[in-house]
């Protein structure tokens, strides 16, 4: 047996409650096992801890598994009748039957030895308070994410003194201005309804002297340039009257260079009450500007004028929660979006949770996370990441002509077992955004670009699209991804066919449960390698998902019994190079 594909602990993704009665139990083996069987009962069904009896649970089968790229990935639900569980597994090759224990693997002739100590996976105790219970409002969620410099301009009496021409064209500088505010999000939040919409994600609204505000001179100031208090309550009351949540950006991991606390610091020195708010290694800094490069400071990345706030330092954190508390009292919002949230410390997020959803048990807390979060996302930090590696893995298929279908579902299947299944309802799933290339920019192609934004909303999670996405709005890396919205082009119906193939998947993914279901189900085999099909079943319906990426057409049979719901290249039986077809299924067609 292929003893180093086999993993299992008991813990995070592998063994966790998805509620107060109901335990997930996951396990990895290589593709040389053909069955497992979980071994299962209560600790003390046979006596206490260090008696004298010999422990026996039920034997049950293992009969779901899904395919990754060199092992497989069993998984199943136990009901522990008095919520606690110890638990091993048998493994069954074709030749092979082994037992997997927390210290290893024994064989058959070992498990008849009378008095060996086995040393079972145990599930000590299934606490109510300790469920991963994330806001089930964010699955039903298409998010839309705004940076508002660059959206629109609703009030031109507060633009910045420099307020460039709007501009739709790349040309874009990193320190230019164009007069987008909150007003010009609330001017168009009839048009994101028309989209469907139903959240709202802006990056930062403080105070600060960038266009992007990730360099924060005050928590507790909306930028003047963008609107005060009064207007940002408007903004979210009219949201909530068109049943758009709003997600606010916060920048916990440092500040602004102009921070009225790191300008003490600067002036007084260690003198100041605020120098441990920073990450300071050596006091006086050569130079300022290069204190980063030489280990003087700890900043974001090394930009010298975004000094790293230090929370390990209680009185950092208790700022902070009092701020991001008085967003929420203040202004409404339904959820806070952190920015580099895998920096901060793992103590502010607990602390920082707890506040927050003590105002509000169903906030969405979401970290910037751009790899496994598995640590921020066991129930006491946040709810859900950006699912980067889903963007990336999905525009790799179309990029590498290499990858296959298969390739497609190792990817999906990686993606979704990394994490809880309550994390994997409320995943943050975009294709782009202010931090990266433009979606249109990746491919070539129209076709390519809306077969990828449909398989984005047959996703499970949420879905989040950048503004201009529905246009097919073109940009490369920062700056260049945060060009102007051409307010005056979409309104003279230059890209209504575009819009329209948005607000198809919007509301597809409004209207059909089978669009967010978390359950996929692949072909056994593949007739053509560049061709992605899965299917999702429920609610006595089947929903299929072709896309194909093949250089050639291909051949989709149809029957009377069968539904299309949305596709591109699809010509009668024939789906062209870089279509997509999605469907329902009559109950006996299967892959």
């Amino acid at each position: 047996m292929e003893f180093a594909s086999v993993y299992h602990r008991s813990t995070d993704n592998y063994c966790y409650m998805l509620d107060e009665n109901q335990l997930i139990i996951n396990l990895k083996t290589g593709y040389d096992v053909k069955e497992v069987n979980i071994i299962h009962g209560d600790p003390f069904a046979n006596g206490i801890l260090g008696g004298g009896e010999e422990w026996t649970g039920q034997k049950s089968g293992i009969p779901f598994k899904k395919r990754l790229k060199y092992q497989q990935w069993w998984t199943t639900t136990i009901k522990p009748e008095f919520k606690r569980l110890k638990y091993y597994f048998e493994l069954i090759t074709d030749t092979e039957k082994w037992y997997y224990f927390e210290d290893g693997f024994v064989s058959e002739e070992q498990m008849n030895l009378k008095g060996r100590s086995r040393q079972c996976f145990t599930m000590p105790w299934m606490n109510p308070v300790d469920v991963n219970r994330v806001p089930k409002w964010v699955n039903d969620t298409v998010w839309y994410q705004i940076f508002p410099d660059r959206f629109c301009n609703g009030n031109p009496d507060i633009n910045p003194e420099n307020t460039k021409p709007w501009k739709y064209e790349s040309g874009i500088g990193h320190n230019d201005f164009y007069g987008g505010d909150i007003q010009g999000i609330i001017d168009k939040l009839d048009y994101l309804s028309e989209l469907g919409i139903t959240g709202i994600y802006t990056t930062p609204i403080n105070e600060s002297p960038s266009n992007h505000k990730y360099d924060t001179t005050s928590y507790e100031r909306i930028d003047s340039h963008f609107g005060d208090d009064r207007i940002m309550k408007i903004f979210v009351d009219e949201a909530h009257k068109r049943g758009m949540k709003v997600m606010i950006d916060a920048v916990f991991n440092h500040s602004g260079y102009y921070f009225e606390q790191w300008q003490d610091v600067l002036k007084n020195g260690r003198e100041s009450e605020y120098f441990d708010w920073f990450m300071i290694n050596e006091f006086p800094f050569s130079d300022k500007w290069d204190a980063a490069r030489k280990g003087q400071l700890y900043t974001f990345a090394f930009f010298d004028s975004m000094p790293k706030l230090n929370t390990n330092n209680k009185k950092v954190r208790d700022y902070l929660i009092s701020v991001a508390c008085g967003w929420v009292n203040k202004y409404g919002v339904d959820g806070i979006r952190m920015d580099v949230a895998n920096e901060v410390s793992h103590t502010f997020c607990k602390e920082l949770r707890t506040a927050l959803k003590e105002i509000n048990p169903d906030l969405y807390l979401l970290g910037e996370i751009w790899h496994d979060a598995m640590p921020w996302l066991r129930g006491d930090e946040y709810d859900s990441v950006m699912n980067y590696p889903l963007a990336g893995s999905m525009k790799d298929f179309f990029i590498d002509k290499s990858l296959t279908g298969e390739d497609f579902e190792y990817m999906v299947n990686r993606c979704y077992t990394n994490y809880m299944q309550q994390t994997n309802d409320v995943l943050f799933n975009l294709l782009d955004s202010h931090d990266t290339i433009r979606l249109r920019n990746v491919v070539n192609s129209l076709d390519v670009y809306n077969s990828l934004l449909g398989l984005l909303f047959t996703m499970p999670g949420s879905v989040c699209i950048y503004y201009g996405t529905e246009i097919g709005m073109e940009g490369g890396f920062d700056p260049d991804c945060r060009r102007c919205m051409p307010w005056t082009d979409i309104e003279q119906g230059k890209y209504n066919e575009q819009i329209s193939i948005i607000k198809q998947l919007v509301k597809l993914r409004k209207e059909e449960p089978l669009m967010r279901e978390r359950n996929f189900h692949f072909p056994d085999e593949y007739k053509n390698p560049r061709v992605i099909q899965f299917q999702k079943m429920g609610w006595g319906e089947i929903l299929e998902v072709i896309v194909n990426g093949s250089e050639e057409d291909i051949q989709v049979i149809n029957d009377n019994d069968s539904k299309i719901v949305f596709s591109r290249g699809l010509e009668g039986d024939t789906l062209h190079k870089n279509g997509i077809c999605i469907r329902y299924l009559n109950n006996k067609q299967n892959i």
